[in-house]
C-alpha cells in the first residue's frame, strides 16, 4: 500500500498537470447562459446541459494540456524552456520536467480524461432541448482536434497552434449554445469569437517567450517564423481584430453602446500589447492577458444580462 504522503503527493502532481487554475476556457458556459432568453436561464434541462457540457470541457481540456505537456517533455522543448535557472516560471507546473510523474502515469491519465469527456459530451447531446447537426458535427471535431493539438497528428507542431487556440474558445461557446438554444445568430458569434481570441492573445506571449526551446524542436508558432517585429505585428493585427468585431456587434443585433461598454477591455488590452512589445516584459504582459480575458468574460455577462431581458 502506498504511503500517505505519497498519494497526497501524486494528486497533488496530477491537479498540476490538469492546470485547472488555467481555467479560461471554462468561463464558457456562463457566457452561454446570459446570452439565453430570461425564461431558460431557469429551466433545468438547460442548466443541466450546461453542467454536463462543462464537466466535458474541463476534461478534454485536461487530456489535452496533459498531452502537450507529454510531447513537450519528450521532445526536450518543456526542459528548454522551463530551466531549473528560470525564475519567473513554476517548474511544478511541469510534473514531468519536474519528476513527480512518469511518462506512463501521464499517459493513462490522459486517455482516462478523454473518454470521460467524450462520454460527457455525447450525455449533453443526448439530454439537450435541441441537437442542430453544426453543433454536433463542430463537438465532435472540437474533440478530435484537441487530442491531436500535441499527440497523432500534432495540430500544433503544423502551423496551426494559433488558429486552435481561438478555435476551441469559439467552439466551447457556439456548441453549447447551439444545444441549448437551438439557434444561430450574429450577435452570439460575435461574443463567441471575441471570447475565443481572449485565450489566443495570451497564448501568443507565451509563444514568444518560448521562441528559443519551440526552434529547437520545429514547433512552428508565428513567433518562431517570424521576426521580433513581426511578431509583434501579428499580435496587435489580432488585438485590432477583437477590437474591430466589438465594434461590429451594433451592426449584427447588439445594441448601440456595446462598443463603449467593451472600452476598458480595448484599453487594457492596447496596453498588454506595450507591455509586452514596447517595454519588453513579455510574462507580464502574458499574465495581464489572462486578467484582461476574464473582464472581457465579465463585461459580456452583465452586458447580456442587461439587453436579453
Amino acid at each position: 500500500m502506498q504511503p500517505v504522503s505519497h498519494l497526497s503527493r501524486d494528486r497533488t502532481a496530477y491537479l498540476r498537470l490538469a492546470k485547472l487554475d488555467i481555467f479560461d476556457y471554462y468561463l464558457s458556459p456562463l457566457l452561454v447562459w446570459a446570452l439565453l432568453a430570461p425564461a431558460l436561464r431557469l429551466d433545468p434541462q438547460i442548466l443541466v446541459v450546461l453542467l454536463v457540457f462543462l464537466l466535458g470541457e474541463v476534461l478534454v481540456m485536461v487530456t489535452m494540456v496533459a498531452l502537450d505537456d507529454l510531447t513537450g517533455y519528450r521532445d526536450g522543448s518543456d526542459i528548454a524552456n522551463y530551466a531549473p535557472d528560470d525564475r519567473r516560471r513554476r517548474l511544478a507546473r511541469k510534473p514531468l520536467v519536474a519528476g513527480t510523474l512518469t511518462e506512463q502515469q501521464v499517459l493513462r491519465f490522459a486517455w482516462i480524461t478523454g473518454v470521460l469527456g467524450a462520454v460527457l459530451w455525447i450525455a449533453a447531446t443526448v439530454i439537450a432541448p435541441h441537437t442542430p447537426l453544426w453543433t454536433v458535427l463542430l463537438a465532435a471535431v472540437t474533440f478530435v482536434f484537441a487530442v491531436q493539438y500535441s499527440w497523432g497528428v500534432k495540430l500544433s507542431y503544423r502551423g496551426f497552434q494559433e488558429f486552435f487556440l481561438a478555435a476551441l474558445g469559439w467552439s466551447v461557446v457556439l456548441v453549447p449554445y447551439g444545444l441549448t438554444s437551438g439557434r444561430f445568430e450574429g450577435f452570439a458569434l460575435v461574443q463567441a469569437l471575441v471570447f475565443g481570441l481572449g485565450p489566443l492573445l495570451f497564448g501568443v506571449y507565451s509563444n514568444t517567450n518560448d521562441i528559443e526551446g519551440d526552434r529547437q524542436v520545429g514547433r512552428p508558432t508565428v513567433a518562431v517564423l517570424t521576426s521580433r517585429r513581426g511578431n509583434a505585428l501579428f499580435v496587435g493585427a489580432v488585438s485590432a481584430a477583437e477590437t474591430a468585431l466589438i465594434l461590429l456587434a451594433p451592426f449584427v443585433g447588439g445594441p448601440w453602446w456595446f462598443p463603449l461598454a467593451m472600452l476598458p477591455m480595448i484599453v487594457l488590452r492596447m496596453r498588454q500589447w506595450r507591455t509586452g512589445f514596447v517595454h519588453g516584459d513579455i510574462l507580464r504582459a502574458r499574465k495581464l492577458g489572462v486578467h484582461v480575458h476574464r473582464l472581457t468574460v465579465l463585461l459580456l455577462v452583465v452586458l447580456d444580462l442587461v439587453v436579453i431581458r
